[in-house]
């Protein structure tokens, strides 16, 4: 079983072969949970609402969600 340190920033670095089996990536976010005295990381799952073909869209829906979309990354 891998194991890793808390630095005084408290951060963790995930082991290389945790990160290749899930193929986890830099900047990907994960969520954090707490299970009694365990701590439990899982892949954040975003939740984008997607466009059906021949959908309209107007320019400010367009830019609404870039928007929105920018201000997640920014978290």
């Amino acid at each position: 079983m891998p194991i890793t340190k808390v630095t005084r920033n408290y951060q963790i670095t995930l082991p290389a072969e945790i990160r290749k089996a899930l193929g986890i990536r830099e900047g990907e976010l994960l969520e954090v949970e707490l299970q009694g005295e365990n701590i439990v990381i899982k892949r954040f799952k975003r939740e984008r609402p997607t466009l059906k073909l021949g959908e309209s869209i107007t320019p400010e829906e367009i830019e609404r969600a870039i928007e929105e979309g920018m201000e997640e990354c920014m978290q």
